[in-house]
């Protein structure tokens, strides 16, 4: 039985992991006879935002922890599992792996990882082992291997590819829609969400904690807009 890493970033769209992709990917893999491990850092979340208003709290949340809600308490700190212990990787998207995997929602190109996220997945590239990234997550993968110079998906906003500097396919991301998925350099993504909303602007709303791409970062309208 294979066995394949989920590594989570909290527990809700808009300050951890979305809760769909990551139970939807925890489906998938059990329907498929695959044994799941699921795992997350072990530190304070970026921020907390109450999903019912939007609203950001001064409230103060453990990634590992909150993560542990969708897992059912059966979770492991990232920083204990090595390459050597699963055959795969996937990281759901949300908006905890802009801002708590890494800080790409406030840095872009520039993003710092987390270093216990960035050794999980530079340990199974090198081990030539796959790793899958759904919606916003590819842009954290490829920062990891940006030396690969891998395409992913992430959306299909123009401004927002140029931007932030990736590369990107919308052939993989119309392939993904479909069910068949886009591939490079062993690292499949999906852009899941992303691609909904082909064609729109996000909107800025309230500007009181802009960041460095200019969209508001203290609540659901994260710095990467509506691509979420």
């Amino acid at each position: 039985m294979k066995k394949i890493g989920v590594l989570l970033s909290g527990c809700g769209v808009y300050d951890g992991v979305e809760i769909h992709e990551a139970v939807i990917t925890l489906l998938a893999l059990d329907r498929n006879g695959a044994e799941t491990i699921c795992m997350a850092p072990d530190t304070e979340q970026y921020h907390v935002v109450n999903h019912l208003n939007g609203e950001t709290s001064d409230e103060k949340r453990n990634v590992l922890v909150e993560s542990a809600r969708i897992a059912r308490g059966n979770i492991k700190d990232v920083k204990t599992v090595n390459a050597s212990d699963i055959d795969g990787l996937i990281m759901p998207g949300g908006f905890g792996a802009a801002k708590n995997l890494s800080n790409f929602a406030l840095k872009g190109k520039n993003a710092d990882i987390h270093p216990d996220v960035a050794k999980i997945v530079r340990d199974m590239v090198d081990a030539g082992k796959p790793v899958g990234a759904i919606c916003i997550a590819p842009a954290v993968l490829s920062k990891i291997v940006e030396e690969k110079n891998p395409e992913v998906t992430i959306g299909n906003h123009a401004a927002f590819k140029l931007e932030h500097g990736y590369k990107i396919s919308d052939e993989f991301a119309q392939a993904a829609c479909h069910g068949q998925g886009g591939s490079s350099r062993g690292v499949p993504t999906a852009p899941a969400a992303k691609y909904q909303y082909h064609g729109r602007q996000p909107t800025r709303r309230s500007q009181k904690h802009s960041s460095p791409l200019g969209f508001d970062s203290s609540h659901r309208q994260s710095p990467v807009g509506e691509w979420m």
